[in-house]
């Protein structure tokens, strides 16, 4: 059974930073992709950051760019996502999630993920 966890969350001011953390079981995680996602109040769930099973691929919305990074550490089955000058804008539940399919292509679609975290509460102040 896969399970993904996500830990990090919390309360900011803006301008602030937060590192975001997903550890996952269940899945050889080293060959699969993992997508961050985030869902705010009345709004669709969203892409946020991807990286691929080869950690050096990654892909971003365009919003986050420039603020946001994903990283995954294999040894530790984690993936993070390191969120520095945080804005109101960015306040949602955060989720991590894994591939569908070993040595896939990244993806920014939440079709192509078939496992999910509980999520992660952020919430940054104005």
């Amino acid at each position: 059974q896969v399970q993904l966890v996500e830990s990090g969350g919390g309360l900011v001011q803006a301008g602030g930073s937060l590192k975001l953390s997903c550890k996952a079981s269940g899945r050889a995680f080293s060959t699969y992709g993992m997508g961050w996602f985030r869902q705010a109040p009345g709004n669709h769930r969203e892409f946020v950051a991807a990286i691929g099973w080869i950690a050096t691929t990654t892909h971003y919305q365009d919003s986050v760019k420039g603020r946001f990074t994903i990283s995954r550490d294999n040894a530790k089955n984690t993936v993070y996502l390191q969120m520095n000058n945080l804005k109101p804008e960015d306040t949602a539940i955060y989720y991590c999630a894994v591939r569908r399919d070993a040595y896939s292509r990244i993806s920014n679609s939440l079709p192509d993920y078939d496992y999910w975290g509980q999520g992660t509460q952020v919430t940054v102040s104005s």
